[in-house]
């Protein structure tokens, strides 16, 4: 299916070619929710070389190409999921951590340590219907130096990254 889709049309970023070209550097089109991260990043203007990074999800959309772009800027990056033992040694670490595993506030303040940038890339609907994320928003404001809520965080740049690829394609003759 992710080959269904020629790569030069590939707004999203999902064809096998595209994440390749990614990988080496040199992309066509990013994944549009890592792409948007970077951009949040690039807006704080937080340096990223040096920084200890650690992502939350290994997923081939988010947590892989997230690993890739914050390499590429020099970050350290470590990319932790369901079976990582210990999850809080690894993100008490970080400079900047990228939730994106879909459990619902999984990250709690005594996980992040504090200064932190916390990207909050989950969305999970609870049995009352109220939106959340992968972080307790609520719990880290004032401990972390940057945090993005949902909704309204990541998710609006994310929309904003597949409008950038798309007009990119269009300026190419791609699409």
């Amino acid at each position: 299916m992710l080959e269904a889709v020629a790569p030069q049309k590939d707004v999203d970023g999902f064809h096998p070619d595209n994440v390749g070209r990614l990988t080496i550097g040199a992309p066509r089109f990013v994944p549009c929710t890592p792409a948007g991260v970077m951009e949040m990043l690039a807006a704080t203007g937080i340096a990223l070389a040096g920084r200890d990074a650690v992502i939350v999800g290994r997923s081939n959309i988010v947590g892989k190409p997230m690993a890739m772009l914050l390499l590429h800027q020099g970050a350290t990056v470590t990319i932790c999921h369901s079976r990582t033992r210990d999850l809080g040694d690894h993100t008490r670490r970080a400079d900047i951590v990228v939730a994106a595993v879909g459990r619902p506030q999984l990250l709690g303040a005594d996980m992040v340590k504090p200064g932190a940038v916390v990207i909050d890339v989950g969305i999970n609907r609870l049995s009352d219907g109220k939106l959340v994320g992968d972080v307790a928003f609520d719990a880290l404001l004032g401990k972390a130096s940057h945090i993005t809520p949902v909704p309204g965080g990541v998710g609006p740049m994310t929309v904003a990254m597949l409008m950038a690829n798309t007009v990119r394609a269009a300026e190419l003759g791609q699409a």
